[in-house]
């Protein structure tokens, strides 16, 4: 997949209508925390929606844009203001991978991950990471796919017998264990259904293809199967095509350790 995400550098903001709007949603969800970080990180930021968004809400903060695509990274700083690369004020480009951050421990006071993680076979190692370079008291927001992704393909290739051909997500439910997993406290965890439409099923092949996700999202099959699939897949009311997508989000907070390096629980003590 790394290379079909690199190779989508050029086209991904064509495509990326689903990525603008739950990244929308998630900044909304922000209006409700105060914090003030001093460094915010975007994990998997593609071409820097996120982080320019970051930015303006807070505007003190250190910009880090992390990617494992380096054409992705070309793309933020193509993206960023000219005045702002010529301050030093622009997103700083991280070229890395979640799983493996070249960042100090207690680094961050705010990771931000737009559908990003459901790409891990295995979120948990990336989660325990996020863990590790967050600072104490710092906080990790995050979306995802859910398992409900793509119903009516699903169904469409049931009803056809084609196989199960859509990548499968973890629920939100398994999320918020990985969470726990990891070492954060008290996750927050829900979802909600968004629905594009599309005329017909080229198109909506395009906008994978251009998000350099379709063979990740989709998986490989025949192309005999792929025709009798997506003739089966079923039009709403407008003759139009839907595809649904499960929005998973989730926060949560670094907490104090309960334990040091070695071992040993933290006890604290207060006057009265």
């Amino acid at each position: 997949m790394r290379s079909d995400f690199a190779g989508a550098a050029d086209t991904y903001d064509l495509a990326a209508v689903l990525a603008r709007e739950v990244g929308a949603r998630m900044a909304a969800r922000l209006d409700l925390v105060k914090i003030a970080p001093q460094r915010i990180a975007d994990i998997g930021c593609a071409t820097g929606d996120g982080i320019r968004a970051l930015q303006q809400r807070y505007t003190k903060s250190l910009p880090l844009a992390l990617d494992y695509a380096l054409p992705m990274l070309h793309a933020v700083r193509s993206r960023t203001p000219r005045l702002q690369r010529m301050i030093g004020r622009g997103p700083r480009p991280v070229n890395a991978d979640v799983r493996a951050l070249p960042l100090a421990a207690n680094s961050l006071g705010l990771v931000w991950s737009n559908l990003m993680l459901h790409w891990l076979d295995d979120p948990l190692p990336a989660l325990k990471e996020l863990h590790r370079v967050l600072e104490v008291g710092g906080l990790l927001c995050f979306a995802t796919l859910g398992p409900d992704t793509l119903k009516q393909l699903r169904a469409a290739a049931q009803g056809v017998g084609a196989g199960d051909t859509v990548k499968r997500f973890l629920d939100m439910h398994d999320l918020g264990d990985m969470l726990v997993a990891a070492g954060f406290g008290d996750p927050v965890m829900d979802m909600e259904m968004i629905t594009l439409s599309y005329a017909a099923p080229r198109a909506f092949l395009a906008d994978q293809r251009h998000l350099g996700v379709r063979d990740a999202l989709l998986g490989r099959q025949g192309w005999r199967d792929w025709r009798r699939l997506l003739r089966a897949w079923p039009r709403d009311a407008e003759r139009r095509l839907p595809a649904s997508f499960e929005i998973v989000y989730g926060h949560a907070w670094k907490p104090e350790p309960r334990q040091i390096a070695d071992g040993r629980a933290v006890v604290k003590f207060r006057s009265r």
